[in-house]
């Protein structure tokens, strides 16, 4: 029999909801294992255990190995999982989702189905960008026109007050360190929300794939909802970061990160995240349901679960 304690898996309604746990924990040249109920990282500077049930995502960088007892642990716990590269500005995998309810799923997939409640809803995260603007009657070209003159002026107004010269966003995702310092801390502080925010898409229950704007990635909603936020956070932070940088810097990556996970833990962002979520997909915010399975029936709806129907056949 096995050493390690057997311990009993929690149940889902005693888990820190996604929107009350600590937004993300890199770790990269470390081994996890598990002990009890914390995961260990073990790396040259020691043993660090931490209780996962309160983080939001977990990002696994280069030269990270993680036990099956750990994984086990992680899954339980809801904390999703996501395996990156260099730098942590590339996604691999990701873990599982800790609602067990597909209430705003079902949502999801009816918006993106119908054109005109899709519209709608890319309307409103144009809105919500849009300081003060009417975008009810603009089209999807006429937004994404609005939308690109709207990044440019943030780029150049964060040019000059950081001084920072920027030419355009520039970069090789198979090769991070080919691109200016700017370039480097977008990647990783982009990389960093796609994180936080994929962790919190499928954490309550959502497709990460079905995007609005977005489409054809399986990444296109996440790519969607970062896009809310990347004008006061992400883009701020990271040329700050490259003013700040020397000109052959090899940190910005970890640099870019430690400010971005700052400015996750002061501004509540997963708390925001959950919020926008809900209101996009014209749902109240509500406990997720536990095991609660239903059948599908073209004339009743739903059906009870889990009882025998062959005296009806």
């Amino acid at each position: 029999m096995s050493d390690e304690r057997i311990l009993k898996k929690a149940e889902l309604q005693s888990l820190p909801r996604i929107k009350d746990r600590v937004t993300f924990l890199y770790v990269e040249h470390a081994k996890i294992n598990r002990q009890d109920g914390a995961i260990t990282v073990t790396d040259k500077d020691g043993i660090l255990r931490i209780p996962v049930a309160m983080i939001g995502v977990l990002l696994l960088g280069p030269g990270t190995e993680v036990t099956h007892r750990a994984m086990e642990l992680i899954g339980d716990m809801g904390t999703s999982v996501v395996w990156t590269g260099e730098q942590g500005v590339r996604q691999y995998a990701h873990g599982r989702a800790l609602s067990h309810s597909t209430q705003l799923l079902i949502s999801q997939a009816k918006l993106v189905s119908n054109v005109r409640l899709r519209v709608s809803v890319a309307r409103e995260m144009y809105r919500m960008r849009f300081d003060n603007e009417d975008v009810s009657n603009l089209t999807m070209q006429q937004l994404r026109g609005r939308e690109g003159a709207r990044v440019r002026e943030i780029y150049r107004k964060e040019s000059r007050a950081t001084g920072v010269v920027w030419t355009g966003r520039e970069y090789d995702p198979d090769d991070f360190m080919s691109g200016n310092p700017i370039n480097q801390a977008l990647s990783a502080a982009h990389q960093a929300l796609y994180g936080l925010v994929h962790s919190v898409i499928v954490a309550l229950g959502l497709s990460p794939g079905l995007g609005f704007v977005h489409t054809g990635h399986d990444l296109s909603f996440v790519y969607d909802i970062a896009d809310l936020y990347k004008a006061e956070v992400t883009i701020p932070i990271a040329f700050k970061i490259a003013s700040e940088a020397e000109l052959e810097d090899k940190n910005i990556g970890r640099k870019t990160r430690l400010a971005v996970r700052d400015a996750f833990v002061d501004g509540k962002i997963i708390e925001r995240i959950v919020k926008d979520l809900y209101h996009l997909m014209d749902e109240t915010e509500k406990t997720s349901t536990v095991d609660l399975i239903n059948l599908w029936d073209d004339k009743e709806g739903l059906v009870q679960h889990g009882i025998s129907y062959d005296k009806f056949t």
